[in-house]
């Protein structure tokens, strides 16, 4: 998948970098965008992608990956940089809500020590079941659940992590007791489904759909909260019962707080005018990604209700990895 996304985005880049750059005080030399994440991963191709388009604006973008600490090593960084646009971090749900909602040890806080830019991209997980299971609603497995507390468990990739979370919030909203088992990984969560060892996860949508598909899995829900054109068929979990369950895993770009709200304006309408070209909307969909563009403003307060979220689940159900 990852070579794959990188043969897309070299015949992209020659589509943006061809756009006309238009002559500005800002920027005048090379943009750096920090990844919190290691090369070639979802966090990292959506940064790749900004890269093409940046340079739209005259100078060209350059991606460095500072991974670790659940993406705080690469936070602090940009944190810590002068705030004049020349750093950016491109940076996922973890990062910008989930990981500080968690942890003490963070280090920085979204809402204050960054000035929302853009949102590049969102996808969203599908529960599910497998193949042989009875279960093939959400309402029934429910049901199931209220009746056999604590005798079905779920599958996700160990505490504290959205996965985690997804499934902390799904006990809450439908009110239900299951177990989670953690898994080192995704992938790994996904065979435990399919091996008939665990009763259901939820993952992303790139690579549930195939197994889905081949009937290897059987879908029940989707985490949007609209019916989405990467899964049309599917209903979600609030058609299916689950009141208010919302999960996006998105990707954006920030910058340090107190970077000026030109510079923060020229960013933003570079990067959603090229997120709308028929070249990006279909390199995203292949990444199981959709993109609707935001203001800053609007970004901003998304980020914050999303950290706002998780923060308020993490505290109710005492999850703290540190």
């Amino acid at each position: 998948m990852a070579a794959r996304a990188v043969c897309l985005l070299v015949a992209l880049a020659t589509a943006v970098i061809a756009a006309p750059a238009h002559a500005q005080t800002f920027p005048d030399r090379p943009i750096r965008l920090i990844v919190p994440a290691g090369p070639g991963g979802p966090t990292d191709l959506p940064a790749r992608l900004v890269s093409q388009i940046l340079p739209k604006l005259g100078q060209p973008a350059v991606v460095e990956n500072r991974a670790g600490a659940g993406g705080a090593i690469g936070a602090r960084a940009v944190m810590t940089a002068a705030p004049d646009g020349y750093t950016l971090l491109v940076g996922n749900t973890s990062v910008l809500a989930v990981f500080p909602a968690v942890s003490a040890s963070a280090g920085y806080d979204p809402a204050k020590n960054f000035a929302p830019v853009a949102k590049v991209s969102e996808s969203y997980q599908i529960l599910v079941v497998p193949a042989s299971s009875g279960f093939t609603s959400v309402r029934e497995l429910v049901a199931h659940a209220k009746a056999h507390p604590g005798k079905l468990n779920i599958a996700h990739t160990g505490s504290g992590g959205l996965p985690h979370l997804t499934v902390e919030l799904f006990k809450s909203l439908a009110g239900i007791d299951i177990v989670g088992v953690p898994y080192k990984s995704g992938g790994e969560a996904v065979t435990g489904v399919l091996a008939g060892q665990v009763d259901m996860t939820f993952e992303g949508i790139t690579i549930l759909l195939p197994l889905i598909r081949e009937g290897r899995l059987r879908a029940l829900a989707v985490t949007s909260r609209t019916r989405t054109s990467l899964a049309p068929d599917l209903p979600t979990m609030i058609e299916a019962g689950v009141a208010d369950y919302e999960v996006t895993t998105f990707n954006g770009v920030v910058a340090p707080a107190g970077t000026p709200a030109g510079i923060v304006t020229t960013l933003n309408a570079a990067i959603n005018e090229g997120l709308q070209t028929a070249e990006t909307q279909g390199f995203l969909h292949k990444l199981g990604a959709v993109s609707h563009a935001m203001s800053p403003g609007e970004f901003g307060a998304f980020i914050a209700a999303e950290n706002r979220k998780w923060s308020a689940l993490a505290q109710a159900s005492g999850i703290r990895i540190d």
